[in-house]
C-alpha cells in the first residue's frame, strides 16, 4: 500500500537556531507503529535532500503517538543569518508530509 504521510499524520515545525524542528503526530493511536517502523532519521535525511546539510535526530514520543525530529543545518544560519525563505522551518513540516511510503500494512484510511 502506497501512502503520503498526509494521510495519517499532522505536522508542526519551527527552528532552534540553523536546526529545523519537527513533530509528526499520528492521528490516529494505530497510525502510531507504522509511523515508528517506516519514518526513520535515514528516510527523512534523503526527503530532505540538499535541505538539510547535517544530520537528523529522531525522537520518540509514544505517550502522544508522535515522532520530533531535528534537523540540523537545515535553515541557513537560522532565522536572523539565513537568506533563504523560510528562514525559521514554518514549512518544514508540510514538506515532510509530502513523504511517501510504501507500508506492507493495509490501513483504513
Amino acid at each position: 500500500m502506497r501512502i503520503q504521510l498526509r494521510q495519517i499524520c499532522h505536522a508542526r515545525s519551527g527552528d532552534k537556531g540553523d536546526t529545523g524542528n519537527v513533530g509528526l503526530i499520528a492521528l490516529r493511536k494505530e497510525f502510531y507503529p507504522v509511523i515508528v517502523k517506516y519514518v526513520t532519521a535515514e528516510r527523512v535525511k534523503d526527503h530532505f535532500a540538499g535541505i538539510v546539510l547535517g544530520r537528523v535526530e529522531r525522537f520518540e514520543l509514544p505517550n502522544l503517538w508522535a515522532l520530533n525530529f531535528l534537523l540540523h543545518e537545515a535553515l541557513g544560519g537560522g532565522g536572523t543569518k539565513s537568506l533563504k525563505n523560510d528562514a525559521q522551518g514554518k514549512t518544514l513540516g508540510a514538506a515532510l508530509l509530502r513523504m511517501e511510503l510504501e507500508i506492507e500494512e493495509e490501513m483504513e484510511l
